[in-house]
């Protein structure tokens, strides 16, 4: 059998290092784990892998109480014990009260899915290491019923991290890794072009200007990402902000119209106006 073969999407710009990594990792038959700055594409791209390859597409998105046994099932026996002193007659069947967690539903996919398992870093330390045996053999035991579940098909699972906590190093053996680099100007122009093909290319010459000055100044505590600049845009259009008025704000050394859709807390809006106020003085 062929193996599919991911090339971006008409609505994903994906260069060709993120394609190779995809690609090699359905070869390999290894989860992919995928970092980069948020807001750079790492939830989107398990998206449209599943959209291009025609395959369901699975999210299981982590917080900080997610339990490694979640994504296999859940035995909910407060529900058991409620039906059994209502006298219930489903309470014989324990399988009534197995609640299938998202890697049940991609082992059972009746075709190759994709399980995208979002923000793995937000959970316990031991949650990696947890689903090793389940990744490794593509199969799991369910005590309650003595029954093995295996993969009808192999799952194509991408794992995203923002960095915030360290991986176990048995985890990250398993894997392939790639980390999505920000984007040069070419790119991100590419990617304006998808969401906003109408745009002006002076506004969004003028735009790029002042997005990438916010992104150099030393010191943010949060970068604008690529969702925040598509974000901005839109707003920029909605408001007809005229590109003069973008590039007067860069010639002033002033903080750009609707910024808030930029820069996200106090700290970096403070210290945008006193280096922007330092230049003024100095000019």
């Amino acid at each position: 059998m062929t193996t599919p073969r991911f090339t971006g999407t008409d609505a994903y710009v994906a260069d060709d290092g993120l394609m190779m990594a995809v690609n090699a990792a359905i070869t390999l038959e290894k989860p992919i784990l995928v970092k980069g700055e948020p807001g750079t594409g790492k939830t989107m791209l398990a998206e449209q892998v599943a959209t291009a390859l025609g395959a369901p597409f699975i999210q299981w998105h982590i917080k900080s109480t997610t339990k490694a046994r979640q994504g296999l099932y859940e035995y909910d026996a407060v529900s058991r014990l409620r039906d059994g002193q209502l006298g219930e007659e489903r309470v014989h069947d324990i399988g009534n009260y197995i609640v299938r967690g998202k890697l049940w539903e991609a082992f059972d996919s009746d075709s190759r899915a994709v399980l995208l398992i979002d923000e793995i870093d937000k959970a316990d330390i031991e949650f990696p290491n947890d689903l090793l045996l389940e990744l490794d053999r593509m199969e799991f035991f369910v005590y309650e019923l003595n029954q093995v579940i295996k993969a009808k098909h192999r799952p194509i699972i991408i794992i995203t991290s923002n960095n915030e906590k360290e991986l176990p190093d048995a985890f990250l053996r398993r894997c392939f890794f790639h980390y999505i680099t920000f984007p040069d100007r070419e790119t991100l122009t590419r990617i304006v072009d998808v969401h906003y093909p109408g745009i002006k290319k002076t506004l969004l010459k003028a735009a790029l200007e002042a997005f990438f000055g916010l992104r150099e100044i030393p010191g943010l505590k949060k970068k604008p990402s690529t969702s925040e600049l598509l974000d901005w845009l839109k707003l920029l259009m909605a408001e007809d902000i005229d590109e003069s008025i973008l590039r007067e704000s860069a010639t002033k050394k002033v903080i750009p119209p609707l910024y808030g859709a930029l820069l996200k807390n106090e700290q970096d809006v403070q210290l945008f106006e006193r280096l922007a106020f330092m230049a003024r003085r100095e000019t």
